[in-house]
């Protein structure tokens, strides 16, 4: 896969648990643990898209 593609693919991956997060957040109880998953893989995702933009 072309490094642009992965790129690509990583900033959609990205949007996408930010959205999820908004609706688990959203939720009148929202759960801890799916909360901590979602922000741990964004993270992970952004670390990688600062690796491989820089």
């Amino acid at each position: 896969m072309p490094m642009s593609e992965r790129i690509r693919s990583l900033q959609a991956k990205h949007a996408k648990l930010e959205q999820d997060l908004t609706r688990e957040e959203a939720r009148p109880s929202p759960s801890t643990m799916a909360v901590a998953q979602l922000k741990k893989e964004k993270l992970r995702i952004k670390d990688e898209l600062s690796r491989l933009v820089h």
